[in-house]
């Protein structure tokens, strides 16, 4: 989480929040912050596409899109509205919702989208004071899925404290703990789908 707010603009292009030099953009930002988004259907396509191409994004080495799970309206519009060089599926552990993940998985292959792998988030809990280690959400249940689609596991993101107290305060724990082993973990997965993805123009 970037802990970023903003505004409506009233230029043809909207400007995307700045924050350690990613630039971004949401719906969230330009309704008020307690006003549900419900959208369906046209509605949502209409607002990935202002998203989109009207958005001033400059020049930019990737694109990231965040999707909620499924096969809904957002994931359908989107790739059928732009060419994806590729998808990671996001995934906890546990079995309902690893249906999720998988459903998403078949469905970007379906529409010729690579699935560049699988991430397991909050894949394990290790307590701050016996540093024991509980896997709350099950073991492994994003490993069993990737065999089961013939995938690549990317990484592991663990349940911790400190990613969750980075998020609320807008500072990425790469950013301020850069040598931790949960910020090391976000990096690893990012050069692992870099990898993957043909390079940025120049």
């Amino acid at each position: 989480s970037l802990n970023l707010k903003g505004s409506r603009l009233s230029s043809n292009l909207m400007r995307p929040l700045l924050n350690y030099g990613i630039a971004c953009m949401s719906m969230g930002f330009l309704v008020e912050e307690t006003a549900p988004v419900v959208w369906r259907g046209l509605m949502v396509m209409s607002a990935i596409e202002k998203l989109l191409r009207q958005v001033d994004w400059g020049q930019l080495d990737y694109l990231v899109v965040d999707m909620p799970p499924g096969t809904g309206d957002v994931q359908l519009s989107v790739s059928q509205n732009i060419p994806i060089s590729g998808a990671v599926i996001v995934s906890t552990p546990q079995d309902i919702a690893l249906m999720d993940a998988h459903k998403g998985a078949e469905m970007f292959r379906k529409v010729h989208v690579p699935v560049l792998g699988l991430v397991q988030n909050m894949s394990v809990f290790q307590c701050p004071k016996c540093k024991h280690k509980t896997h709350i959400f099950g073991a492994d249940g994003a490993r069993r899925l990737a065999r089961t689609l013939d995938l690549d596991v990317l990484g592991d993101i663990p349940l911790h404290l400190n990613i969750r107290e980075a998020s609320d305060t807008g500072q990425p724990i790469v950013f301020s703990q850069p040598e931790s082993d949960e910020a090391k973990a976000y990096l690893r997965i990012a050069t692992e789908v870099v990898r993957r993805l043909p390079p940025p123009p120049e």
